[in-house]
């Protein structure tokens, strides 16, 4: 019996393919080096939390209150998406509602013309059916017929009304459902508003914070450590993923689609690449002037490498696009992605917003080569 056995596991063993074993292996190792960098970048992040709220407790405050703004927008959104679902699956079953009472309506019209019949027939119809047919069977053939049709209209009459009945019970449910998403996502928006608030208190702070940078140089050496954090977290995860295999085999290079490539939204350059700031800095990317939820879209197919707030910068998407290429994405009012996601070209990754202590809204966006600047309207398509 044990011979017998192991020589049925050695033939099971046999025939699982040994690519598919090798190909199981590697993808839990992938897994598992893609968990450690999500833990290392999250560790990297509240190492910048703790920067920052060395450099100002305002600034720290404000960070958090744009993040939870962020969340609930987010929440919002999802909201939204529920709520078209709910509502199209309600408009569905008012359109079967509507099918079924129509059907019914029929149902109806034909038993009344029935009973109308028997009823100017008479009770002794079935016996001079009977009476006048020639052969018997046909007769009973005939009856049975008659009986059969009649309780089959009745029947079916009975579906129809539990069909209804059900029906109705169900679009009770969604309305409720309906009105219970409503009423969160006013909730959502009346908390949203209150942050929004909180957050105009955090930048009035966060602008008589500036105002005693009157100094040019402190106001150079401020910028220059926003620059200098932004620089050196570009060097941390520049090779972050870089033992993690790629999965968009097939996937055209980045520097190949160079100059056809769509700006992340449409708008109205506001800063163009180089442009001096405040200090008399050149900046190393560009903002375009939108609306706050404008949805902001990755220029290229690439990685989530960064996700989350940055002094300077607010909300910060960063792309790694593989060959040394990143895209960043700063100014967000939420972000819709997470570290590790993939995404391809044309995908929602954020909606735009003015967070980072901006009082307009806009994006900021960079093009990197291995950590240099470049200047987008070389890669991009003419625009925004």
């Amino acid at each position: 019996m044990f011979s017998l056995c192991a020589l049925t596991a050695a033939s099971l063993a046999q025939d699982v393919p040994a690519d598919d074993v090798a190909r199981k292996h590697e993808e839990t190792e992938t897994q598992k080096k893609l968990d450690a960098t999500r833990a290392q970048i999250r560790a990297l992040a509240e190492a910048l939390k703790a920067v920052e709220a060395q450099r100002g407790g305002a600034v720290a405050e404000l960070r958090e209150r744009e993040t939870r703004i962020a969340g609930i927008v987010k929440d919002v959104r999802a909201l939204d998406e529920k709520l078209a679902g709910q509502e199209a699956a309600l408009a569905e079953l008012n359109t079967r509602r509507d099918e079924l009472e129509r059907k019914l309506s029929a149902q109806r019209d034909s038993l009344a013309a029935l009973l109308r019949s028997a009823y100017a027939i008479g009770r002794h119809e079935e016996l001079k059916l009977i009476l006048q047919q020639d052969e018997t069977a046909t007769a009973s053939r005939v009856l049975a017929y008659h009986r059969y049709f009649q309780r089959a209209r009745i029947g079916r009459i009975q579906e129809l009304i539990a069909d209804l009945a059900d029906l109705a019970k169900v679009q009770q449910e969604i309305e409720t459902q309906t009105a219970a998403i409503s009423a969160t996502k006013t909730q959502r928006l009346a908390e949203a508003q209150a942050l929004e608030g909180e957050r105009a208190e955090r930048l009035a702070l966060v602008a008589r914070l500036d105002s005693e940078l009157k100094d040019q140089g402190a106001r150079l050496a401020a910028l220059g450590k926003d620059e200098k954090a932004l620089a050196e977290l570009l060097e941390k995860l520049r090779d972050v993923f870089a033992d993690i295999p790629k999965q968009l085999d097939g996937a055209e290079p980045f520097a190949d689609r160079r100059g056809r490539m769509t700006w992340p939204l449409p708008g109205k350059l506001a800063v163009g690449f180089g442009a001096l700031d405040d200090s008399g800095r050149p900046i190393s990317g560009v903002v375009v002037a939108t609306r706050s939820g404008a949805e902001v879209r990755a220029i290229s197919h690439g990685r989530v490498a960064y996700a989350d707030w940055l002094k300077g910068y607010g909300l910060i998407v960063i792309l790694d696009h593989g060959d040394g290429y990143m895209s960043l994405y700063g100014y967000n009012e939420t972000l819709l992605r997470d570290v590790g996601d993939w995404v391809d070209a044309g995908d929602p990754i954020a909606t735009a917003g003015a967070s980072g202590g901006r009082k307009e809204p806009g994006l900021y966006f960079e093009l990197r080569l291995k950590g240099k600047p470049l200047d987008p309207k070389g890669w991009l398509k003419p625009g925004p």
